[in-house]
């Protein structure tokens, strides 16, 4: 959908170039390497004659290093190699934003009515579960200084959160950052968040797809939303030592609104290990409608979400207030939904699951610091959120729940969206017409109470 901009505050996606970043000066690339053997002091001394090893993770067999780009062949051919590759671009940003200029009363929201997971209204849910006793890791930007104003303290897992930083060609060293995963100021994590939990709406409470779930927040992207594989990669691995260890009894998800257009080695390793812990990962589809889907959301072991949007939005009956005043009269009706235009279709060899609502998505999301506010955002990150929050709640009714069951129950239940086109309205009092195609909504559209009827 091609949105007029007058009164879009446009946030330019980052390159995701997925390749070779040099350093400016050196020629020195970061590069993700995964082993077919364990990491030794042996190996790690032979590797150190190719560049310098800045980061070791044992769980999963993995190791970042920096070296010239030129060296990259020759480690790939290590014989205790099983995979190298530059340390691969991570973005999270959303398609578009526009202020929310008049919440009135509002309380429940057009996203949530669509899954069914609420309907019109107050203190409405749909679904006999709230995500009590499940733990959602939102690997994104961290959480506003402010997110407290947002969110009930005790719905954020502080003891869990945490920040990692670095990566990349020029430092090939992810580190620890003790309390930045609280200083966001790109608020992408925070939007995120909302949808999973709900928000305080200056003083109003709105609905959360899985409202008692316990969020942890993993800062793995920079200020600006974007970040590394490596990073990423680091902070799945951490999500999964907890599940082996603190949270052994607990269910645990990960979400994870970011991705770029090639899979990394360390990356994948990072998911496999997670799932093979019990962690069920959920991650977007990507931003690039045609171009293809963004890795680990086109990795097939994780479950992928498209981004669908309503043919309610900005009706000319409520254009300021259909968000929440206006029922999604029928939301298992294929016809009042379409797939964004921006949401990534689905390319050979990819894996594509289910879409959720990711177009004009409201949340918490701040352009001036320290000064609340809220805007409508689009793109297959706030598709994301409403599928982890899904799973959240299955696995409250099931907490054996494993990732392929997961996937297998969401994509059996969802509700099937042909290729088609729907006109609808923009912001701006106009009419246009979006079209897709089979490529580009998966399964189907995510179904709430289906998924949860068919969890054991």
């Amino acid at each position: 959908m091609k949105r007029a901009m007058a009164l879009v505050l446009l946030l330019v996606l980052l390159a995701s170039t997925g390749g070779v970043v040099a350093a400016a000066d050196s020629g020195m690339i970061g590069v993700n390497v995964v082993l077919k053997v364990e990491v030794t002091d042996a190996v790690l001394a032979d590797l150190a004659k190719y560049g310098k090893v800045r980061d070791v993770v044992p769980a999963i067999n993995a190791i970042t290093m920096q070296a010239k780009a030129s060296i990259l062949p020759a480690i790939q051919a290590l014989p205790y190699v099983a995979s190298a590759n530059p340390d691969a671009v991570r973005n999270g940003s959303p398609v578009d934003t526009v202020l929310v200029e008049d919440f009135a009363n509002g309380l429940s929201t057009w996203n949530l009515d669509a899954i069914n997971v609420t309907d019109a209204g107050f203190n409405n849910r749909q679904v006999p579960y709230d995500g009590s006793g499940v733990y959602v890791a939102v690997l994104d930007t961290g959480l506003l200084q402010m997110w407290r104003q947002y969110f009930p303290e005790e719905r954020i897992a502080t003891e869990y959160a945490i920040c990692f930083g670095g990566g990349g060609g020029e430092m090939g060293f992810v580190s620890t950052q003790p309390n930045k995963w609280e200083r966001d100021t790109d608020s992408h994590g925070t939007h995120v968040t909302s949808t999973i939990l709900g928000y305080s709406l200056r003083g109003t409470p709105i609905n959360g797809v899985a409202p008692l779930a316990r969020v942890i927040p993993v800062k793995v992207l920079n200020q600006n939303g974007s970040g590394w594989s490596s990073v990423v990669a680091r902070g799945i691995t951490y999500v999964a030592d907890l599940k082996a260890g603190p949270l052994a009894d607990y269910p645990v998800v990960i979400n994870m609104s970011l991705g770029g257009p090639v899979l990394d080695a360390m990356e994948k390793a990072a998911i496999d290990y997670a799932i093979s812990q019990g962690v069920i990962i959920v991650a977007s589809a990507g931003n690039a409608g045609a171009g293809g889907m963004g890795y680990p959301g086109a990795y097939a072991p994780v479950i992928s979400v498209a981004a669908s949007g309503w043919i309610g939005e900005w009706h000319p009956i409520a254009p300021r207030t259909w968000w929440y005043q206006i029922n999604v009269s029928e939301p298992t009706n294929p016809a009042q939904f379409y797939i964004t235009d921006f949401s990534s279709r689905q390319l050979a060899g990819q894996d594509l699951d289910v879409a959720a609502p990711g177009s004009w998505v409201v949340g918490p999301y701040q352009v001036n610091s320290g000064q609340t506010s809220y805007y409508f955002l689009g793109g297959t990150s706030m598709a994301s959120p409403h599928v982890a929050g899904v799973v959240a709640l299955m696995a409250q009714k099931y907490p054996a729940l494993t990732a392929a069951q997961a996937e297998a129950i969401l994509t059996g239940n969802a509700i099937p969206l042909p290729a088609g086109c729907r006109n609808i309205y923009t912001p701006y009092g106009t009419v246009t017409q979006v079209c897709w195609g089979a490529d580009a909504t998966g399964a189907g559209l995510l179904d709430a109470a289906g998924a949860l009827a068919a969890t054991p």
